[in-house]
C-alpha cells in the first residue's frame, strides 16, 4: 500500500458525517492514529474518562506497529456482508398511500432513521412516483422516536477507496437529492416526530408545510465537522428566519426545541407529544380533500418565482460541500470528533 493509496482512503473518511457505529469508529480512530502519529504516546486517562480511556487502550493495543503496516490496515469497512446490508435497506423506507396522502416514512428506527446512500436514491425515486400518483399531498416522516439522524457513515465506508471520485459522486447525489424536493410539484408537508438533524433539517426549508412534536429538537452541526450548509438552507434559512439567527443555527450549530424553530417560522406548528400523531393525521386528511388543482397550481405560482434561484443556490452549496469533504479542516473536524 502506498501514501497515495493511504491518503485516498483516508479521503474516504472526510466525507463521513455523522458519529460511526461504536467498533468502526474506534477502528478508524486507532488505525488513523497509528498511522499518523506512531505507538501511543500520551497519558494513559483517568479510570472515570470512560470514552477517552477507550479510545486510548484501543490505541494502545497497536503496541509498535509501524506507520506503514498502520496504512495498509486503514480500510474502513462496514460490519455486514453486503447481501445483508441490501436486505435490510430494503425496509429503510416505506411508501404507503391511503386517504389521498402518499406517506414516505423513514424506516431504521434501530439506527434513528439516519439516511443510507441507498436511501437518498429510493426517496428520489418515491418523490418521482408521488409526483405522478393519484395523493393530493405527500408527507415525509420518521419511525420510532427520532425523525432522522442525519446521514449513515456507511454512506463513505462502504465505498471503494478513492477519494475524489467519491466525493463527486456524492456532489451529483446530493444535488438530484434536492432538486428532486424543488421540483415536487404538490403539497409536501414533514411531519417530524423526534428530533432532527442535519440534512433533514435542512430540507424542511424546501417543504410547504411542516409539523412537530413538541419533543423534536433540530440541529445542524456542519462546522463542527468542518463542512458548510445544504440543500439551500443559505439561502432559504435567512429567509425563513432573518440572517442573524440562521447564522446561528448553520455556522454555530444552535440546537432548536421545537418551540424556538416554530416561533423563527422554520416549523409551522407545534403539537403535544401525546397528540401529535392524531391531530396532525386529521388535519393532513381534511387537507387532502381540498380541489387537488388548485393547489397544485397555487404551489406553482408560490415555488416558480424562486425555482431557478433555489437551483442555482443547490448547485453552489453541494460544488462547496464537495471541496469540503476533501480538506484538511474536514478530515481534522472528523477525527476530533471520534
Amino acid at each position: 500500500t502506498s501514501q497515495k493509496d493511504f491518503n485516498n482512503t483516508v479521503n474516504q473518511v472526510k466525507l463521513l458525517k455523522e458519529d460511526p457505529v461504536n467498533e468502526g469508529k474506534l477502528k478508524l480512530y486507532t488505525i488513523y492514529k497509528q498511522a499518523t502519529e506512531g505507538p501511543c504516546n500520551v497519558p494513559k486517562p483517568g479510570m472515570l474518562d470512560f470514552i477517552n480511556k477507550t479510545k486510548w487502550d484501543a490505541w494502545n493495543a497497536l503496541g509498535n506497529l509501524s506507520k506503514e503496516a498502520a496504512q495498509q490496515n486503514y480500510s474502513p469497512s462496514s460490519e455486514a456482508p453486503a447481501a445483508d446490508r441490501k436486505q435490510l435497506e430494503s425496509h429503510s423506507l416505506v411508501v404507503t398511500s391511503e386517504d389521498g396522502i402518499t406517506t414516505i416514512r423513514l424506516n431504521r428506527p434501530t439506527k434513528r432513521n439516519a439516511l443510507t446512500t441507498q436511501m437518498y436514491h429510493d426517496i428520489i425515486a418515491a418523490l418521482q412516483a408521488a409526483s405522478k400518483d393519484e395523493s393530493a399531498i405527500t408527507v415525509l416522516t420518521g419511525s420510532g422516536d427520532y425523525y432522522c439522524s442525519g446521514n449513515d457513515l456507511t454512506n463513505f465506508t462502504n465505498l471503494p477507496a478513492g477519494g475524489l471520485e467519491m466525493a463527486r459522486s456524492r456532489e451529483v447525489l446530493l444535488r438530484d437529492f434536492v432538486n428532486c424536493f424543488i421540483n415536487f410539484p404538490k403539497s409536501l408537508v414533514a411531519v417530524v416526530n423526534g428530533p432532527a438533524v442535519g440534512i433533514s433539517v435542512t430540507i424542511i426549508g424546501l417543504s410547504d408545510v411542516m409539523y412537530a412534536t413538541d419533543r423534536a429538537t433540530f440541529h445542524t452541526p456542519f462546522c463542527h465537522l468542518g463542512q458548510s450548509p445544504e440543500s439551500c438552507s443559505s439561502y432559504t434559512f435567512p429567509k425563513i428566519m432573518g440572517s442573524s439567527k440562521a447564522a446561528e443555527m448553520l455556522l454555530f450549530g444552535k440546537k432548536l426545541t421545537a418551540q424556538e424553530s416554530c416561533a423563527q417560522g422554520l416549523v409551522t406548528e407545534v403539537f403535544p407529544d401525546g397528540t401529535f400523531q392524531k391531530e396532525v393525521w386529521d388535519r393532513l386528511k381534511a387537507y387532502s380533500k381540498l380541489p387537488p388543482k388548485a393547489r397544485r397550481i397555487s404551489k406553482q405560482i408560490i415555488r416558480n418565482g424562486e425555482k431557478e434561484k433555489l437551483q442555482v443556490v443547490n448547485a453552489e452549496e453541494s460544488s462547496v460541500l464537495r471541496e469540503r469533504w476533501l480538506s484538511d479542516e474536514c478530515m481534522n473536524a472528523i477525527v476530533s470528533f471520534l
